[in-house]
């Protein structure tokens, strides 16, 4: 099937071919045609499927056919949980709006707000915007949300993860009852479900791929290590087999930077990007990563979800998530587009419960190697670890990885008000020790 089959304009067909993409995805061929028919749409797609062109293709599109030229209030809405996602979504809505007459902005914090609002006064059609900015714009009288024709709920499970739900009660309370509503998440879980039928009207449910299902390419493997080996030898991994792009997920936001000092100490050029890294900090980290200046990029869970970085070679799990989803969203990051990618995750004997999680997750053994000089510890406890927390020894009084000072869990990534009152029940379950709190 070709892009012109689905009915896209050629404005729109110039942009797709210019980017040099000639057949869609499977979520933009399922998605676009039930969008551009006017339905609401509830999609399950993991970042790196195309999923953003498959709502922003047919978003396009409807607004094109409609022109706003004189007076352009905000048409279109795209709800993002973190800023690099609602960057990089702006970026689709730009270069595929290259040859058609609209506008488009991006809103987001941990910058100055004063560029946003001028922007939003000269008049977009389509605005990508993160909960805390947009809702902080709001209330100071800067933006209007009345004339919203189109709203785009993206990676909707990570929203109620980060504890959003309730500022996303707010933003729809700030648009008209009619409009057009397209959900995207990488799960279908009943917190999902029970979340779209607040929001979605009749909502033609599509799917890319089975839920949680791991990417064929992808090889997996699994080293058993002593806890206190971990750092030594994901040096040695990267070291040893010259490894130029690596990214390396942790639990916690204190782990992603004492592994970073260890590996720059070690020759290693690195940097972490987490909830509390200023935005310019994130921004240069992705940027070095990507140009290669930056060998290894550090990070936990939701300061890398939505990051967009083309076939990526290695991820290694230094910790394994004990959400066993967080397992196919981390590894999904390699081999894509067909390439081929390598997931290595570290297992401690505190992580073995985990470990047969995410195996009955996604349905295979994984291979399990032990590399001489790190072998694991055959008298340590196998029983699990305290969501967000790493154990000390006893004999230790140092904090852990795991260990969130009384000042880090109460503050706004940003300077907002702290969001635990908002988390929900469906946000107790996990874990994970970082949260982007503020967007």
């Amino acid at each position: 099937m070709s892009f012109k089959l689905l009915g896209l304009s050629e404005p729109i067909l110039k942009a797709i071919s210019k980017k040099g993409y000639n057949t869609p995805s499977p979520i933009q061929a399922k998605a676009i045609p039930p969008v551009l028919d006017g339905y609401d749409v509830l999609a399950s797609a993991q970042t790196g499927t195309g999923k953003t062109a498959g709502f922003t293709l047919p978003m396009l599109h409807i607004l094109s056919e409609n022109p706003k030229e004189k007076f352009r209030p905000i048409r279109a809405l795209v709800l993002t949980p973190t800023r690099e996602l609602a960057a990089q979504v702006y970026a689709n809505v730009k270069e595929y709006s290259e040859f058609l007459n609209l506008r488009s902005a991006v809103i987001f914090g941990g910058v100055n707000q004063k560029p946003q609002v001028a922007t939003i006064r000269k008049g977009v059609d389509v605005l990508v915007a993160t909960p805390g900015r947009l809702i902080d714009l709001n209330n100071q009288g800067l933006l209007s949300l009345k004339r919203v024709e189109i709203f785009v709920l993206d990676e909707a499970d990570r929203m109620l993860d980060m504890g959003f739900l309730r500022d996303i009660e707010r933003v729809m309370k700030l648009m008209p009852d009619k409009r057009q509503n397209l959900m995207f998440s990488a799960t279908f879980s009943k917190d999902i479900k029970k979340l779209a039928f607040n929001i979605l009207k009749n909502p033609v449910q599509v799917e890319a791929t089975p839920e949680n299902t791991a990417v064929e390419a992808i090889s997996q493997k699994i080293y058993r290590v002593a806890k206190g080996l971990k750092t030594d030898l994901v040096i040695k991994l990267i070291s040893d087999g010259n490894w130029k792009q690596v990214l390396v997920f942790t639990r916690t936001k204190h782990g992603a930077n004492k592994l970073t000092k260890k590996m720059i100490s070690s020759g290693i050029t690195a940097a972490a990007i987490h909830g509390n890294k200023s935005q310019g900090a994130r921004t240069k980290a992705l940027k070095g990563f990507k140009d290669g200046t930056i060998r290894v990029m550090v990070a936990t869970d939701i300061a890398a979800r939505g990051l967009d970085i083309p076939l990526l070679p290695h991820v290694i799990n230094f910790e394994i998530p004990n959400i066993s989803e967080d397992y196919v969203h981390r590894i999904g990051r390699t081999g894509r587009a067909g390439a081929k990618g390598e997931a290595i995750s570290l297992v401690s004997a505190d992580e073995t419960q985990y470990l047969r999680d995410i195996e009955k997750l996604i349905g295979e053994k994984l291979p399990v190697e032990i590399m001489e000089g790190f072998e694991p510890d055959p008298n340590a406890s196998t029983a699990p670890i305290k969501p967000g927390q790493n154990r000390q020894p006893r004999n230790k009084k140092a904090k852990g990885p795991g260990d969130r000072s009384k000042k880090n869990s109460n503050s706004r990534n940003g300077g907002g008000r702290n969001r635990s009152k908002s988390r929900g029940s469906v946000n107790n379950k996990r874990s994970g020790g970082d949260r982007q709190s503020r967007n």
